[in-house]
Protein backbone atom coordinates (compact mmCIF):
# COMPACT_ATOMS: atom_id res chain seq x y z
CA UNK A 1 0.00 0.00 0.00
CA UNK A 2 1.40 3.25 -1.25
CA UNK A 3 2.09 6.46 1.54
CA UNK A 4 -0.48 9.31 0.69
CA UNK A 5 -0.26 12.78 1.05
CA UNK A 6 -2.68 15.44 0.75
CA UNK A 7 -1.03 18.97 0.03
CA UNK A 8 -3.15 22.29 -0.91
CA UNK A 9 -3.01 25.61 -1.24
CA UNK A 10 -6.15 27.66 0.02
CA UNK A 11 -7.04 31.21 -0.61
CA UNK A 12 -10.16 31.23 0.75
CA UNK A 13 -10.71 27.62 3.06
CA UNK A 14 -12.91 26.27 0.56
CA UNK A 15 -9.82 23.92 -1.11
CA UNK A 16 -8.96 23.21 2.40
CA UNK A 17 -11.96 21.71 3.51
CA UNK A 18 -12.08 19.47 0.77
CA UNK A 19 -8.18 18.47 1.71
CA UNK A 20 -8.87 17.91 5.01
CA UNK A 21 -11.94 15.80 3.77
CA UNK A 22 -9.96 14.46 1.27
CA UNK A 23 -7.04 13.47 3.46
CA UNK A 24 -9.52 12.06 6.05
CA UNK A 25 -11.34 9.76 3.30
CA UNK A 26 -8.24 8.45 2.05
CA UNK A 27 -6.29 7.82 5.24
CA UNK A 28 -3.61 10.54 3.93
CA UNK A 29 -1.20 12.77 5.83
CA UNK A 30 -2.03 16.47 5.00
CA UNK A 31 0.01 19.42 4.30
CA UNK A 32 -0.88 23.36 3.82
CA UNK A 33 0.86 25.19 0.95
CA UNK A 34 1.42 28.47 2.78
CA UNK A 35 2.24 31.51 0.89
CA UNK A 36 5.29 33.60 2.89
CA UNK A 37 2.48 36.03 2.47
CA UNK A 38 -0.99 35.65 2.84
CA UNK A 39 -3.04 36.97 0.35
CA UNK A 40 -5.45 39.69 1.40
CA UNK A 41 -8.70 40.01 -0.19
CA UNK A 42 -7.54 42.81 -2.14
CA UNK A 43 -5.04 40.39 -3.47
CA UNK A 44 -7.42 38.38 -4.53
CA UNK A 45 -9.88 40.70 -6.62
CA UNK A 46 -9.22 39.29 -10.13
CA UNK A 47 -11.21 42.40 -11.46
CA UNK A 48 -8.48 44.40 -10.08
CA UNK A 49 -5.68 44.72 -12.95
CA UNK A 50 -2.92 45.69 -10.28
CA UNK A 51 -3.87 43.13 -7.54
CA UNK A 52 -1.30 40.43 -6.27
CA UNK A 53 -3.12 37.04 -8.27
CA UNK A 54 -3.60 39.10 -11.27
CA UNK A 55 0.05 40.14 -11.76
CA UNK A 56 1.08 36.63 -10.78
CA UNK A 57 -0.80 35.02 -13.19
CA UNK A 58 0.09 36.84 -16.15
CA UNK A 59 3.34 36.21 -15.72
CA UNK A 60 3.99 32.83 -15.92
CA UNK A 61 7.42 32.55 -14.44
CA UNK A 62 6.20 34.25 -10.82
CA UNK A 63 6.93 32.04 -8.46
CA UNK A 64 5.54 33.36 -4.88
CA UNK A 65 7.39 32.12 -1.87
CA UNK A 66 6.11 29.52 0.56
CA UNK A 67 6.02 29.67 4.32
CA UNK A 68 7.90 26.52 4.88
CA UNK A 69 9.71 23.48 2.80
CA UNK A 70 8.46 20.94 5.45
CA UNK A 71 5.96 18.53 3.12
CA UNK A 72 8.17 15.87 3.18
CA UNK A 73 7.17 14.62 0.18
CA UNK A 74 9.93 11.99 -0.20
CA UNK A 75 7.80 10.40 2.21
CA UNK A 76 4.90 9.43 0.00
CA UNK A 77 4.45 7.56 -3.44
CA UNK A 78 1.49 9.44 -3.99
CA UNK A 79 0.88 13.03 -3.52
CA UNK A 80 -2.78 15.22 -4.06
CA UNK A 81 -1.67 18.61 -4.59
CA UNK A 82 -5.10 21.09 -4.42
CA UNK A 83 -5.70 24.54 -5.20
CA UNK A 84 -8.51 26.83 -6.77
CA UNK A 85 -8.39 27.04 -10.26
CA UNK A 86 -7.02 30.76 -11.28
CA UNK A 87 -7.30 31.61 -14.45
CA UNK A 88 -8.00 28.17 -15.86
CA UNK A 89 -4.97 26.80 -14.33
CA UNK A 90 -3.21 26.22 -11.00
CA UNK A 91 -2.04 29.39 -9.19
CA UNK A 92 1.55 29.95 -9.50
CA UNK A 93 2.77 29.25 -6.27
CA UNK A 94 1.60 25.19 -6.91
CA UNK A 95 4.60 25.79 -9.11
CA UNK A 96 6.83 26.58 -6.28
CA UNK A 97 5.43 23.76 -4.62
CA UNK A 98 6.59 21.45 -6.72
CA UNK A 99 10.32 22.74 -7.43
CA UNK A 100 10.76 23.20 -3.72
CA UNK A 101 10.98 19.15 -4.08
CA UNK A 102 11.92 16.09 -5.79
CA UNK A 103 9.21 14.82 -7.28
CA UNK A 104 10.61 12.04 -9.39
CA UNK A 105 9.22 8.73 -9.56
CA UNK A 106 6.40 10.35 -7.51
CA UNK A 107 2.69 10.09 -8.85
CA UNK A 108 1.05 13.59 -8.49
CA UNK A 109 -2.99 13.53 -8.20
CA UNK A 110 -4.91 17.20 -9.15
CA UNK A 111 -7.44 18.37 -7.68
CA UNK A 112 -9.49 21.70 -7.12
CA UNK A 113 -11.98 23.68 -6.71
CA UNK A 114 -13.18 26.48 -9.27
CA UNK A 115 -16.20 29.10 -9.53
CA UNK A 116 -16.47 28.31 -12.68
CA UNK A 117 -14.22 26.40 -15.06
CA UNK A 118 -12.72 22.91 -15.54
CA UNK A 119 -8.34 22.49 -14.85
CA UNK A 120 -7.46 23.99 -18.76
CA UNK A 121 -3.90 23.81 -18.96
CA UNK A 122 -3.25 23.07 -15.46
CA UNK A 123 -1.41 19.81 -16.41
CA UNK A 124 0.81 21.77 -19.18
CA UNK A 125 1.55 24.62 -16.99
CA UNK A 126 2.61 22.31 -14.21
CA UNK A 127 4.34 19.43 -16.02
CA UNK A 128 7.91 21.44 -16.27
CA UNK A 129 7.88 21.93 -12.49
CA UNK A 130 8.55 18.15 -11.74
CA UNK A 131 11.14 15.95 -13.31
CA UNK A 132 10.24 13.82 -16.07
CA UNK A 133 10.20 10.84 -14.02
CA UNK A 134 7.24 12.64 -12.20
CA UNK A 135 3.55 11.35 -13.57
CA UNK A 136 1.28 14.34 -13.23
CA UNK A 137 -2.80 13.06 -12.91
CA UNK A 138 -5.84 15.00 -13.85
CA UNK A 139 -8.09 14.72 -11.12
CA UNK A 140 -11.16 16.32 -10.70
CA UNK A 141 -12.91 19.84 -10.03
CA UNK A 142 -15.20 20.15 -7.72
CA UNK A 143 -15.99 16.89 -6.55
CA UNK A 144 -16.53 15.81 -2.98
CA UNK A 145 -13.98 14.35 -0.81
CA UNK A 146 -16.11 11.06 -0.94
CA UNK A 147 -16.40 11.63 -4.63
CA UNK A 148 -12.38 11.76 -4.96
CA UNK A 149 -11.31 9.26 -2.99
CA UNK A 150 -13.72 6.62 -4.94
CA UNK A 151 -12.52 7.92 -8.09
CA UNK A 152 -8.44 7.86 -6.72
CA UNK A 153 -9.95 3.94 -5.25
CA UNK A 154 -10.87 2.66 -8.94
CA UNK A 155 -7.39 4.24 -10.25
CA UNK A 156 -5.65 2.09 -7.78
CA UNK A 157 -3.97 5.09 -6.11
Amino acid sequence: MSRKLVAYFSASGTTAKLAKDLAGAMGADLYEIKPAVPYTKADLNWMDPKARSTVEMKDKSSRPAIADRDGHVEDYDVIFVGFPIWWYVAPTIINTFLESYDFSGKKVVLFATSGSSGFGQTVKGLTGSVDASCQIVEGKVNASAVELASWAQSMGL
